[in-house]
């Protein structure tokens, strides 16, 4: 054989050789990954031969299949429409699915590996048994009362969000963000009606489609003092300890003095530190801030979740929805010194400090809970087709523990004090114990106020029955004391649902 024939062989051996390899690499690795692409049509004609499994909350589905009659044989449907749809998200064709409808896709489709009996015994009987019931912690009444009190709110906020949880569990008990959207044209059998659908909720400039209760950062304005006066009563202030205050403060490198909401508010040369929660004393939590130093805000508020990256909503064991983390920002100048005029604002919640509305209920649910903080979650169990058979059920668990009973108690005191005596009273509760923070955030100079609120109730024997986190974005003028309201609206709907507790 000559030489030119011999590079010819070579060459050929060598692309069979690769061309194996990758007959190899494919069946071994990428296998799964084309099986189940979106763009695989096979597929997905299968995956409508079963009816996919229901989203549940109170009793209630709020996630269900219709048959059609057609190829894809089951249509998803919300009933809920735009109230459960940041919790729900949807299931569409072509489109990544989202929300519930994504990390528990497996056992609603039926292909769960716990699932596997029903698929085995399917093989002998021909059926096509649907895919398992998800049921979550969700109360119905206090999602309803979330959802109707944030789109009607009377400050005309756009934009909003609201989350409530069980502080003895995590449970989590309402979930809205608002704008909201209507899942069900997403879902659509017709892809051109559904890539339309998104197209326009996409573009839509008041985002309707961003999951403000986990997934936005805002500054959090006062309820970020409620950290500060953890970090204060561990290093030796007691609520009465008095701290310096006065009606106007300029921080040492800053030409910029720091004032109290009203010249009625602190304007006395030293308060208790009680009175600057109860009264949003700007000027004294600014000095209490710079007087504790950068190191010991930071560190409570990373005990408290800030900083966290990892954290998730949904299955306790499996992950969720992945929770934009909070930041404290810098506190220090840009060669890492002390910087007073960036602690002093940083320490009343603005500067760069930034907050989930799930933080924000987070910090008040370890409050309420004895200084405990539990990890929250939606999925309160998954059910086998038939019903019969539960393949999970939440068993809830601590996450961290920020504070200690003792301070847990005086920061709950003071948080009374501030609904029974200060900004916090549109959130009071008859026959419970409510205690809150509001807060008043600076979005932009040409831009109004955001409008917060934290709070807790406590039932007759002391017992923590719900922790919530109102926020409304750019609420101007009274939107932290409509937050206050709202708080205390959805608060009385957890408490009155035996089904959300």
């Amino acid at each position: 054989m000559n030489a030119p024939l011999r590079r010819v062989g070579i060459v050929v051996m060598v692309l069979f050789g690769l061309l194996f390899a990758n007959l190899n690499w494919i069946q071994a690795y990428k296998a799964d990954e084309y099986r189940t692409s979106d763009y695989n049509g096979r597929v997905q004609v299968a995956e409508y031969e079963r009816r996919r499994g229901n989203i549940e909350a109170g009793g209630t589905a709020f996630a269900l299949s219709k048959e059609t009659g057609g190829e894809l044989k089951f249509q998803r449907s919300y009933p809920g429409g735009a109230k459960y749809a940041h919790v729900l998200g949807y299931k569409p064709v072509n489109l990544a699915e989202t929300g519930i409808e994504k990390f528990e896709n497996d056992f609603l489709a039926g292909t769960s590996d716990q699932l596997i009996a029903n698929r085995v015994k399917d093989m002998f009987t021909g059926d096509r048994t649907g895919g398992g019931n998800v049921l979550l912690t969700l109360s119905k009444r206090a999602q309803d009362v979330a959802y109707e009190q944030l789109r009607n709110n009377r400050v005309d906020a756009a934009k909003g969000a609201a989350i409530a949880v069980d502080p003895r569990t995590g449970a989590v008990q309402a979930l809205v963000s608002m704008p909201s959207f209507d899942p069900n044209p997403l879902v659509s059998h017709s892809t051109n009606e559904a890539t339309a659908a998104y197209n326009k909720l996409e573009q839509d400039p008041a985002g309707p489609l961003k999951n403000r209760a986990l997934g936005e950062v805002l500054p959090p304005g006062s309820t970020f003092k409620i950290v500060v006066a953890a970090a204060a009563l561990e290093n030796g202030i007691g609520q009465e300890t008095r701290i310096p205050a006065g009606s106007s403060w300029t921080p040492p490198t800053s030409g910029t003095p720091i004032r109290n909401a009203a010249p009625s508010i602190c304007p006395q040369d030293e308060v208790t530190l009680k009175t600057a929660v109860t009264h949003s004393c700007n000027t004294g939590f600014a000095k209490l801030g710079v007087q504790l130093g950068a190191d010991k805000i930071k560190e409570k508020a990373r005990q408290f979740g800030f900083e966290q990256e990892d954290l998730t909503v949904g299955h306790l064991n499996e992950g969720g929805y992945p929770v934009a983390a909070s930041r404290t920002g810098s506190m220090e100048n840009a060669d890492g010194g002390a910087d007073p005029a960036a602690l002093a604002q940083s320490s009343i919640g603005q500067r760069d400090v930034r907050m989930t509305p799930l933080q924000g209920a987070m910090i008040v649910a370890a409050v309420a809970n004895g200084g405990s903080q539990m990890r929250p979650y939606l999925v309160r169990q998954l059910l086998a087709p038939d019903r019969t058979t539960s393949h999970y059920t939440a068993k809830p668990k601590e996450l961290r523990q920020p504070v200690s009973g003792q301070v847990a108690d005086d920061l709950r005191d003071m948080m009374v004090s501030v609904v029974e005596n200060g900004s916090g009273r549109n959130a009071q509760l008859k026959g419970y114990t409510v205690g809150g923070k509001t807060g008043t955030a600076q979005s932009a100079p040409d831009r109004p106020d955001h409008g917060w609120f934290i709070g807790f109730a406590l039932d007759k024997n002391g017992n923590p029955v719900s922790a919530v986190c109102v926020m409304l974005e750019q609420a101007g003028p009274g939107g932290s004391a409509e937050a206050a309201r709202i708080a205390g609206q959805i608060m009385r709907a957890a408490i009155a649902d035996p089904g959300g507790r």
